[in-house]
């Protein structure tokens, strides 16, 4: 992908095996998708028992859950999440996840996550 700084292309493709994977904690693999200045995307498996701290950051997300089961806690409250649904948190808002069971969650962040592309990026 693109290094910060430069412009990024009209039309940015990631293969499958092209994806770039990190193991950010225990129990959670993040894969880095498609993404530019101002969309990114990712997909996060949570193996069952991972459970995510409370955090904030200053991008929108949008969640769907593409498999598994998920407690998500936000302002107080705790739902259940599982295949099939999604959810949206404003940036700036804490939240936090945990997996109920193995789980595989799409994410989009905007603006653009450059604190989750790795280093390895070009």
């Amino acid at each position: 992908m693109i290094a910060q700084g430069q412009s990024f292309p009209d039309l940015v493709v990631v293969k499958t095996g092209e994806a770039q994977e990190s193991f950010p904690e225990a129990g959670l693999v993040r894969k880095v998708l498609a993404y530019n200045d101002k969309l990114f995307l990712v997909e996060h498996r949570m193996r069952k028992g991972w459970a995510g701290a409370l955090h904030s950051h200053p991008h929108e997300q949008i969640a769907y859950v593409v498999s598994g089961r998920l407690t998500v806690t936000c302002l107080g409250k705790s739902i259940e999440v599982r295949a099939g649904d999604s959810f949206l948190v404003r940036g700036g808002v804490q939240h936090a996840a945990s997996a109920l069971e193995d789980s595989v969650v799409v994410d989009v962040f905007t603006p653009c996550r450059r604190d989750y592309i790795p280093v390895t990026s070009k």
